[in-house]
Parts: structure tokens; C-alpha cells; sequence
């Protein structure tokens, strides 16, 4: 009996012990396998960078055009406006949403280096959504923005590939 009463109370003070410690603020909770890999699985799928858990195919195609002009370094006066118009025409937006798409497209973008290392992953999460017609558009319109000032330069060309890989079935490609 008084081992008994020795390993419940031996129970007792390590619940006391560690009761005290969590609320000294040391963590003990990462000792639970459950709750890591629940950590660990959530910030795999939510710690990413915010443009590449886009969902929407506008927002998809904007940050892809967006990623053609900035390809080669700041965004020219000449793509700029080639991207507002192609907003305004093909995407039917006002002056004002279309300047707001971009504003939140540049924002996205940041300084460039990971979604000009892998545009493809912008899609990731988001080809499902587009049809077949909207995958031409994209295309398209990427296009677009990289004849903007003349001739594709080999970082556009490079970008287009990268996307074109990862679409499920070719379009047009440049030579």
C-alpha cells in the first residue's frame, strides 16, 4: 500500500511541477506528438507566401502579367499601361478597379525573387478553377505584356516557359 500511495503522489508532484512551469511560461506542449504534427501540418499549408495561396484566376492572371513586366527589374511606363488597358479590356474592370488590381498585385509581388524563381507555384493552388478558354487568356495576355516594349527578353521567356509547364495542356509558345 505505501507504494502505492508513493507513485500517486509521485503523480501528483510532476502534474504540480509541470502545471507550474506552463504557467511561468515555459512550453512544454511541443512533447505532444498530436499537437506537433497539427502545428506542423497547419504551417505548411498557412505559412506560405500570400501569392501563392491564391485561389482566383483574375488575381492568378494579374500577378503573372505583373511578374512579366518585373521580370527584367522595375515595371516600364509602356507595361504599365499595357497591363491597365488589358485590365480594362479583357477583364472589364473601371480605371479604378484595374489600378486597385495592380496596387494589390505589386503588393503581392514584394521585392520578386521567390515568385520570379518559381511562377508556377502561383497556379499551384488555383489551376482547378480555370477553364480551358481562361488558360488560353492567360497565355495570351502574358504574351502581351512581354511584347510590350518590343521583343520578349530571355527572363520573360524563361517565366513563360515555367508557366507553360505546369498547364495541362500546351498553348501557344514563343520560339
Amino acid at each position: 500500500m505505501h507504494i502505492i500511495l508513493a507513485v500517486l503522489g509521485a503523480v501528483v508532484t510532476i502534474l504540480i511541477l509541470v502545471n507550474r512551469a506552463q504557467e511561468n511560461g515555459l512550453d512544454l506542449g511541443w512533447l505532444n506528438p498530436f499537437s506537433w504534427f497539427r502545428r506542423r501540418k497547419y504551417r505548411v499549408n498557412h505559412d506560405l507566401n500570400p501569392a501563392f495561396k491564391l485561389e482566383s484566376p483574375l488575381e492568378c492572371v494579374s500577378l503573372l502579367m505583373l511578374c512579366m513586366a518585373k521580370s527584367d527589374g522595375d515595371i516600364s511606363k509602356e507595361q504599365k499601361s499595357t497591363i491597365l488597358s488589358l485590365f480594362d479590356s479583357e477583364f472589364h474592370l473601371s480605371s479604378k478597379q484595374a489600378t486597385e488590381l495592380l496596387a494589390s498585385s505589386a503588393y503581392l509581388f514584394g521585392n520578386g525573387v521567390e515568385l520570379l524563381a518559381k511562377p508556377e507555384a502561383i497556379l499551384d493552388r488555383s489551376i482547378g478553377n480555370f477553364s480551358p478558354e481562361q488558360l488560353q487568356s492567360m497565355t495570351t495576355l502574358m504574351d502581351k505584356v512581354a511584347h510590350a516594349e518590343g521583343e520578349p527578353t530571355p527572363a520573360q521567356r524563361a517565366i513563360f516557359r515555367k508557366v507553360q509547364a505546369c498547364l495541362p495542356k500546351t498553348g501557344e509558345k514563343w520560339q
